[in-house]
């Protein structure tokens, strides 16, 4: 594999963005900086399906995005490098869930074996209380908790992916924000998938003349085809290419958020934005049959929970049960269940609790909890337990490997679909609504299931709990994959099935994101099944065990990346799930 080097800052700027705006138009690639032996530089190779490619790989749910890191790979970044233009150009192409107004994390795998994590998960304002979901009369709101200004967290994503580069980063910063202005400011086409999802989401945002005036033409929907231009958008990735972190936490772009917040009844000041900052964290690490799972700590509840899992899961045959046959299916459950009752009951932001995770993630716990287990029979989730807020399933994930072996998984979120529906004034970007997964009061219960477990209550500049599961899986010192998705609490359980799916099941890796998914997570008690993803026997042998079972739907996006170990290339599998998803490396 070749080596990445940094580059020029002039050349290194533009580079990417050449080579970008050339992959747009159809030309062939001129030649860059570091290239194969012969001096002419690797082809780039792009497309909806698995990818294979000898230095690098960027595998996310647009395929735009991912040549846009594929790019900055081949131009001599590293994989932090890539995955912040692959971040910054989804802002751009996938405002769903792609954001510079949102939050979350990124879990990186040096080639040595070492690795860390870094959390930018939104924080609550300093304002934030316990009680600040709660109405006049002191009864609970959900518009307040998840569809006003209130529900809007200060945003982590720009200063997350600011001090990654600083501490890891290869490449000038102006090169990896620079094709995310371009797509912006000279617009790119709509597709199918993504004109629809706007056109949907109109309704949602007519109380915001702002989002109306960025998703539509004076109110009429966008049609597939047409080209989609962000002026305000472009201007605002500017000031942070110009000013790095500065240029959105302070200045132009502070003003802005805070102006929006004041209209709406919002707490965020700037102050808030100003003291912001990411934090790097020790990753979650655990051991599965001789694999190494490296993944997200609190305030993410999903590396937790999946070594918890993968841990019970251990002490079961699961290939001799067969792939998602009744048995199966059936002991995944329980082991979902349980996981997801620890979750509801000790995890919250470490730097605001003490949750016990050497005890959750422990072999010895595992076994207690894999002995309550009954075989042919299903536990029943008590409903005078405690549950935890509704989260979201639209966040999103994207996979990276660089030609050095250094691994990157990101999985970042605006919480709901195109956040909190408020796009920023002049801004041009969406905030997010994550003050949604904190507990929506102290003690409150209803007939919902909601309640305040202490651990997850609002407070000034606590992280709200997450669910997200950014994970890289390794085996002999050698990296095997990187995986992750969204949608919302099932991310845990879709990237557990990923992990299943190799390392028992020994699938390729396209088939391990491909295949069916279902899940469980405690509260309510229902076994969530995809849509043919089990004949109607087997479902029904789950219901005579006692499971609460139906089968419809998807689950999640996987955009995964695997090391082929036979011959050393990198293999991206978008998940057939996404339908603007693709995988590009050179």
């Amino acid at each position: 594999m070749l080596t990445p080097t940094r580059l020029r800052p002039g050349l290194s700027r533009l580079f990417p963005v050449l080579l970008f705006l050339i992959g747009l138009l159809g030309l062939p690639a001129c030649e860059a900086p570091q290239g194969s032996a012969s001096g002419v530089p690797d082809a780039l190779v792009e497309g909806p399906g698995p990818q294979r490619a000898a230095n690098g790989m960027v595998a996310s749910v647009n395929a735009i995005a991912s040549r846009v890191g594929a790019e900055v790979l081949r131009g001599g970044g590293n994989a932090v490098d890539a995955a912040i233009a692959t971040g910054f150009a989804l802002a751009v192409v996938h405002p769903s869930a792609g954001n510079i107004g949102g939050g979350g994390f990124m879990v990186i795998r040096f080639p040595d074996g070492t690795s860390t994590a870094w959390d930018f998960r939104e924080k609550a304002p300093l304002a934030a209380h316990p009680e600040m979901f709660l109405d006049e009369n002191g009864e609970y709101s959900r518009e307040v908790h998840h569809n006003s200004h209130v529900a809007v967290g200060v945003p982590g994503t720009v200063a997350g992916f600011a001090m990654a580069h600083e501490k890891y980063g290869s490449f000038d910063w102006t090169g990896l924000v620079d094709p995310a202005i371009g797509l912006a400011g000279d617009g790119f086409e709509l597709s199918e998938a993504l004109a629809g999802s706007i056109g949907r989401s109109l309704r949602s945002m007519e109380r915001y003349p702002a989002s109306v005036a960025k998703f539509s033409k004076d109110g009429e929907a966008y049609e597939q085809g047409e080209v989609w231009k962000q002026p305000d958008l472009a201007r605002s990735l500017e000031r942070i290419r110009d000013q790095g972190r500065d240029g959105f936490y302070l200045g132009e772009t502070a003003r802005l958020i805070v102006e929006e917040m004041e209209r709406g009844g919002g707490l965020i000041t700037e102050e808030d934005l100003a003291r912001y900052q990411p934090q790097e964290r020790t990753p979650i690490r655990g051991a599965f049959k001789g694999y190494e799972v490296i993944s997200m700590p609190p305030p993410s509840s999903g590396g937790t929970a999946l070594v918890q899992m993968l841990n019970v899961l251990e002490g079961f045959d699961l290939a001799a049960m067969g792939h998602n046959s009744t048995a199966y299916v059936h002991h995944l459950t329980e082991a979902m269940r349980r996981a997801f009752r620890d979750r509801a009951l000790h995890l919250a932001d470490a730097d605001f609790s003490d949750p016990p995770l050497e005890r959750l993630t422990s072999k010895a716990y595992a076994e207690a909890l894999r002995a309550e287990i009954q075989p042919e029979k299903a536990s029943v989730s008590s409903p005078t337990d405690i549950t935890l807020p509704v989260e979201s399933l639209e966040t999103t994930h994207y996979s990276v490997v660089d030609s050095q072996g250094m691994a990157v998984s990101v999985t970042y979120t605006l919480e709901a679909g195109y956040g909190s529906k408020i796009v920023v004034p002049g801004g041009g970007f969406l905030l997010n609504n994550e003050m949604g997964d904190f507990n929506a009061g102290p003690g409150l219960t209803n007939a919902r299931g909601l309640i305040g477990t202490e651990p997850n209550l609002a407070r000034p500049e606590q992280r709200m709990l997450s669910s997200m599961t950014p994970t890289i899986l390794a085996k002999d010192g050698k990296l095997v994959a990187v995986v992750g998705s969204p949608g919302g609490r099932t991310i845990i359980n879709s990237v557990l099935q990923v992990v299943l799916n190799l390392t028992v099941f020994d699938m390729e890796i396209h088939e391990a994101v491909a295949a069916k998914r279902f899940h469980h997570q405690w509260l309510p008690d229902a076994l969530r099944i995809e849509e043919d993803g089990m004949t109607p026997e087997a479902l029904s042998a789950l219901e005579a065990m006692g499971h609460t079972a139906r089968m419809a739907g998807s689950q999640g996006s996987t955009p995964s990346v695997f090391l082929d170990p036979e011959t050393g290339e990198l293999i991206g599998a978008p998940d057939p799930r996404d339908r603007d998803g693709g995988a590009a490396g050179y």
